[in-house]
């Protein structure tokens, strides 16, 4: 039995995969939700700029609760009325490229942004 990716998940099987697969994610009000923090504005921008080139590129679009110095991403699927795999997937995209640490992740090709007060962009959870 194949699994219809557009179905809408139950709230027992979003909680499990949120706790294995996205762990700085939490579900409430029926969506999906990461809140972002930033070191103040300009990071908030880029931080904005980046979902929604995702979304436009997945052709998915979140709700957005933008702050100085956080972003709240919500997902839901409109057409499903709760949450698919197409929120689990661009969630996942999100992460990834918001939060990549080019530092840890690129065998030392990258430095990373300097750990100094005045470079500082993402707030690691």
């Amino acid at each position: 039995m194949t699994h219809d990716i557009q179905a809408p998940m139950s709230d027992a099987e979003i909680m499990a995969r949120l706790e294995t697969e996205l762990p700085h994610w939490y579900y409430e009000n029926g969506w999906i939700r990461r809140k972002i923090k930033t070191s103040g504005w300009k990071a908030t921008l880029m931080v904005v700029n980046t979902v929604g080139h995702l979304a436009e590129k997945a052709w998915h679009h979140p709700d957005l609760t933008v702050s100085y110095a956080f972003v709240i991403v919500k997902l839901v699927t409109h057409a499903a009325k709760g949450v698919t795999e197409k929120d689990f997937a661009l969630a996942k995209k999100i992460e990834e490229v918001v939060l990549w640490d080019a530092a840890t992740e690129s065998a030392g090709v990258f430095e990373g942004t300097p750990d100094d007060p005045r470079f500082k962009y993402i707030k690691k959870d």
